[in-house]
């Protein structure tokens, strides 16, 4: 039997870390529920893109209307930010190509952040590990039981989770404004948004917000200052 207070601190961290993230996988499950996606498809979605930041975006175009190149587009430009965890994580992976390919689908946020917490490289490779596969399994069982509590109610936006990944979006938005070039950034992509969404089709605004980084970046590099840490949702994010 599983007893946190009998783990290791790098491995307790990284299991109540998980556990977290089992409730925005059932919130997942729900709204996707909600935009009429089958059990399978949304069991899909976690299995494959493990990555609850893209799913939630790919769900939010698809609910309202959007194309596929939309959904995917959106997804695909949230999830490129964990290929930037590489140089802290691409050491910690060792063995054949099935097992760094495994590992490469770990590589999200949360197992990130509990791997690089721990100061010996034995060590954050056991955290990334074992963080990996415990919030795998919380995630995927979270979206099975979202979608069969979502299957429950006639309507389930009436549970209000569809507000879950705007707001948790906000909240990771808020670090970036201390500094100039996230500040130029959010404004940018804040107007982009009100242009594009009145005249485009659901998920191209969130394609053609990300062009506000790129003012953001040009004020970093005449020394506006350096940008915040990333901090992702809880997904698997």
């Amino acid at each position: 039997m599983l007893n946190p207070r009998r783990m290791p601190p790098h491995r307790r961290d990284g299991f109540l870390l998980a556990a977290a993230c089992f409730l925005i996988g059932i919130t997942f499950g729900v709204f996707a529920d909600s935009a009429g996606l089958s059990l399978g498809k949304a069991s899909a979605l976690s299995l494959l893109t493990f990555t609850g930041a893209s799913q939630f975006a790919a769900v939010s175009v698809v609910a309202g209307g959007g194309t596929t190149i939309a959904a995917v587009g959106g997804a695909v430009l949230i999830g490129a930010r964990n290929s930037l965890y590489g140089p802290v994580i691409g050491p910690l992976l060792r063995g054949g190509r099935f097992r760094r390919a495994l590992g490469a689908h770990f590589v999200v946020d949360e197992t990130t952040a509990v791997a690089s917490a721990q100061e010996g490289a034995d060590g954050a490779r056991d955290a990334f590990w074992f963080t990996g596969l415990w919030l795998f399994v919380f995630w995927n069982v979270g979206t099975v039981l979202g979608v069969v509590v979502g299957g429950a109610f006639d309507d389930p936006g009436a549970l209000g989770l569809d507000a879950a990944f705007p707001a948790a979006f906000v909240a990771m938005l808020a670090p970036h404004l201390r500094s100039n070039p996230g500040r130029v950034a959010a404004v940018g992509g804040g107007a982009v948004a009100l242009v594009a969404v009145p005249t485009t089709v659901a998920g191209v605004p969130m394609i053609l917000a990300v062009l506000a980084v790129l003012p953001g970046l040009w004020i970093q590099r005449r020394g506006g200052g350096p940008p915040t840490s990333d901090e992702g949702m809880g997904s698997a994010s």
